[in-house]
């Protein structure tokens, strides 16, 4: 290690240093409200309202929905616009790492449903995408201001139970109509016999980053923790909730997907036979 980089390292541990001592020293300070009403208010949203063009109080989980979707619709026109148009045979890192992206979500659902899965596809690649974005979402801190005048950061939008219920319906929706799409009438039935499916898949997703958002809270609500933990907290509980939930709820997604939308034995018979008299 250089002089220089060995200088810069010890002005960085001599900041932090300092930094956690003037934490240790000065305390916490004066909570207006108790640990318990900060984490109660982050479930639940009694108090911490937003308005949404005047004219409605929402969640904060809402406005970070419609933030995250819009960020990504943009994101996904400017790519099919700038950066498709430019793709070559021989790939660079943005090429290759979009590819490989797609590539792993395409080639779950190919697996877990080999004979309807150019749908489903999209829509697992759509779904892990908006749950890994919107989980890490709430790392960037950014501000709102609640209908009562106080400043609070954007969570993330799948940390409101709404929003979680929202997606899983929406798994659920995708499920039933791959059942109908294979099985009609009888792929309804074997969609609508795993009816606690949405249920699970919504509150799995919920609990999972509620978890790293309650902890985040209690953090953040001690000041002489918050200069030490927010890095550690914020890898355990924020990117590797983002990485899991996103796999969790695409798994199973395909998975049903695929079972539900298989076609059965006796329409596998009947092509069989059929093959065979269309070549002679």
């Amino acid at each position: 290690m250089d002089k220089k980089k060995r200088t810069a390292l010890a002005v960085f541990g001599g900041a932090a240093l300092i930094f956690l001592v003037g934490a240790l020293c000065t305390g916490g300070g004066e909570k207006h409200e108790s640990i318990q009403e900060v984490m109660r208010d982050a479930v639940l949203h009694e108090s911490a309202k937003i308005d949404l063009f005047g004219m409605l109080s929402v969640n904060p989980g809402l406005i970070s929905a419609f933030t995250v979707t819009g960020v990504l619709l943009l994101l996904a026109l400017l790519v099919r616009v700038l950066v498709i148009p430019g793709f070559q045979y021989k790939p660079g890192r943005l090429q290759m790492l979009l590819e490989q992206v797609v590539e792993l979500f395409d080639g779950l659902a190919s697996s877990n449903s080999p004979h309807r899965h150019k749908f489903l596809g999209a829509y697992v690649f759509a779904a892990g995408v908006y749950i890994f974005v919107g989980t890490i979402f709430e790392l960037f801190g950014i501000q709102a201001v609640t209908t009562g005048g106080a400043s609070i950061a954007l969570p993330a939008p799948l940390s409101d139970i709404n929003g979680a219920i929202a997606l899983g319906c929406l798994s659920y929706g995708v499920i039933l109509s791959g059942g109908i799409a294979g099985n009609g009438l009888r792929g309804v039935g074997m969609t609508l016999k795993d009816f606690s499916l949405p249920i699970s898949m919504s509150f799995r997703m919920f609990g999972a980053l509620l978890s790293g958002a309650l902890v985040t809270e209690l953090v953040y609500y001690y000041i002489h923790l918050s200069f030490v933990l927010p890095v550690a907290v914020g890898v355990l509980f924020t990117l590797l909730h983002a990485l899991i939930q996103a796999y969790v709820l695409t798994m199973l997604t395909a998975l049903f997907y695929g079972e539900v939308s298989e076609p059965s034995h006796k329409e596998k018979k009947s092509r069989r036979k059929a093959a065979p008299a269309a070549h002679s």
